[in-house]
């Protein structure tokens, strides 16, 4: 073999290594690609593929989530999910069962693979309930509209303002309750001094505290939402 033909050979191999490499760092890769508290209570979990060592990544984050906050459910964010992994599915929807907390799972059109499995085994364990966009890979219980052009966007930082392109993105919201009065505790004052029913000793002006971040995200909201709902009904009604 002369010294030019065996080049080839050495280029080719190296790039046979190159790849391997690479495929190894993508498999070693976390399958939990965030976890965070929403709205002072709320778990998120989100989930880049499904693959082994999910369930346990899922168990550690909840441990730390759990140190110093009192959850009240948690939101699975299955979008732009994958895997190829059926039987760690299978292991991550029991150990998210066990929990028996609310469940929201959120899913979109680019829910693929083991990723669909895991949220078609926690719809039939009936642990949790499926938020998304119509169409998405799964079916969802609660459909909600979103603006294509902002689903990304708001994937990436729920807190985004939507665009500003002429297509008008449903608003997120927090406001799980909207049937109660948030006239302000000021608001209040005014009104009974207004209509002659004033304090002996008026409290003093209640200073505003920095504003609450808003997640706009729509399909995250309503998850956030629907979970912190019921927790208000299980603390009235435990």
């Amino acid at each position: 073999m002369t010294r030019h033909s065996f080049r080839p050979s050495i280029l080719a191999l190296a790039g046979l290594l190159a790849a391997t490499v690479l495929a190894r760092a993508d498999v070693s890769s976390p399958a939990l690609a965030k976890s965070e508290i929403l709205e002072s209570n709320v778990a998120y979990l989100r989930v880049s593929h499904v693959a082994a060592g999910l369930s346990d990544e899922i168990g550690v984050a909840n441990g730390a989530l759990t140190t110093t906050n009192q959850i009240a459910g948690t939101v699975l964010d299955l979008r732009f999910a994958d895997g190829d992994d059926a039987a760690a599915a299978t292991v991550t929807a029991n150990r998210l069962a066990a929990r028996k907390l609310p469940l929201a799972i959120l899913v979109n059109d680019k829910t693929r693979g083991a990723a669909v499995t895991l949220a078609t085994a926690l719809r039939e364990a009936r642990t949790g309930l499926i938020f998304g966009p119509a169409p998405a890979a799964v079916k969802p219980d609660i459909a909600i509209e979103e603006n294509p052009a902002d689903e990304k966007k708001f994937f990436e930082n729920p807190y985004a303002a939507p665009a500003t392109n002429g297509v008008t993105a449903l608003p997120g919201t927090n406001d799980f309750l909207p049937w109660v009065d948030h006239t302000s505790e000021a608001d209040l004052v005014r009104a009974k001094i207004k209509d002659g029913d004033e304090f002996e000793n008026p409290p003093p002006p209640h200073a505003a505290g920095p504003q609450k971040p808003v997640i706009r995200d729509p399909v995250l909201a309503r998850a956030v939402d629907l979970i912190k709902g019921l927790a208000i009904v299980r603390e009235f009604h435990p």
